[in-house]
C-alpha cells in the first residue's frame, strides 16, 4: 500500500563485507509525504507501475543480502521526483503517465520543483556519489547494478521479455551479464529492450558513465515479481548470473577506466 507519511529520501543497506559491489533501486518505493494528499490521486493509481518499480525494491534488498553488498534505495515515490532524470528533464516531475493525470503535479512553481529535488533527489543522489567515492578509496573497480521493472503490458501490447539489459557507451558488465542470461533456454533477454540505456543525464550516466565506473541496469518484468515467490527465483537467477559475470572475468577487466572520450 502507498505509504503517506514522512520518511528519508533513501534507505541504506550497509555492506556486511569488503564488496566492490552497489546496488541501488532508484524507484524502489511509492511513498508520497501526506502534505502532497496522494498528488491527488486515487489509492489505486499508487498501486501501479506509474508510482514505483513494482518487485525490484525486495529484489535489489535480497541481492544485497545474497552478496553482502551495499544498496541505495530510493525512497519516495518516482511521481513526487524522477531519481532516474537529469535535472533538464522534462519528465523530471510527471503531469502525465500512462494515462492517469497527476493533478498535484500539475501548476507546480520552479520554486516547488527546486523544493523537491533538494528535499528528495539530492540527498539520493549524494548518497551514491559519496559511497562511490568511499569504494574508489580501497578499489580500483566498483560496480553498480541497478534494479527496475517494467509492465508487462504497454500500450495495447505484451512485452515479450523477461529481463532487460539497459547500456550506453560501456559494455564491460552488459557483454558478460547477457551471456550469463542467454545461458537459460526459456529466457528472453532484451538488449537496451523494453528501454534504452542512453538517456542523458539519467543516474547511471551521472555516476557509471561519467566517472567511468562499470555498470548495468536491469529490468525485470513485474508480473514475473509480483509476489514473493517470483522475488526469490529471480533472486536466485540474478545472484547466479551477477556471480559469473564478475567473479570469472579477467583481473582488472572492471577497472575504472576514466570518463569516456575524455568527458568531465
Amino acid at each position: 500500500m502507498p505509504i503517506n507519511e514522512d520518511g528519508p529520501p533513501y534507505t541504506e543497506i550497509p555492506a556486511q563485507d569488503r564488496s566492490d559491489l552497489l546496488l541501488i533501486c532508484d524507484h524502489a518505493s511509492n511513498r508520497i509525504p501526506p502534505e502532497f494528499d496522494s498528488l491527488g490521486l486515487p489509492a489505486h493509481e499508487l498501486e501501479r507501475h506509474i508510482a514505483y518499480d513494482i518487485g525490484a525494491g525486495p529484489v535489489t534488498r535480497q541481492l544485497a543480502g545474497r552478496f553482502g553488498a551495499r544498496a541505495l534505495l530510493g525512497g519516495i515515490s518516482r511521481l513526487v521526483i524522477d531519481p532516474n532524470r537529469g535535472l533538464d528533464d522534462p519528465t523530471l516531475v510527471m503531469k502525465l503517465s500512462d494515462g492517469a493525470i497527476i493533478p498535484g503535479n500539475q501548476h507546480l512553481t520552479e520554486e516547488e520543483v527546486n523544493g523537491r529535488v533538494a528535499r528528495f533527489y539530492r540527498p539520493y543522489d549524494q548518497a551514491i556519489s559519496g559511497v562511490l567515492d568511499q569504494m574508489l578509496e580501497v578499489t580500483p573497480a566498483p560496480k553498480i547494478v541497478s534494479i527496475h521493472s517494467f509492465t508487462h503490458y504497454w500500450r495495447g501490447a505484451t512485452r515479450p521479455w523477461h529481463v532487460g539489459l539497459l547500456w550506453n557507451r560501456d559494455d564491460r558488465v552488459f557483454r558478460r551479464l547477457y551471456a550469463a542470461l542467454r545461458r537459460h533456454d526459456d529466457l528472453v533477454v532484451g538488449d537496451n529492450e523494453p528501454y534504452r540505456g542512453d538517456l542523458e543525464g539519467d543516474c547511471l550516466d551521472r555516476h557509471g558513465t561519467k566517472r567511468g565506473i562499470a555498470h548495468i541496469l536491469i529490468e525485470l518484468r513485474q508480473d514475473l515479481i509480483s509476489d514473493e515467490a517470483g522475488v526469490e527465483k529471480w533472486t536466485d537467477i540474478l545472484f547466479d548470473a551477477i556471480s559469473t559475470t564478475l567473479n570469472d572475468a579477467p583481473d582488472g577487466f572492471f577497472n575504472q577506466v576514466g570518463p569516456p572520450h575524455g568527458e568531465v
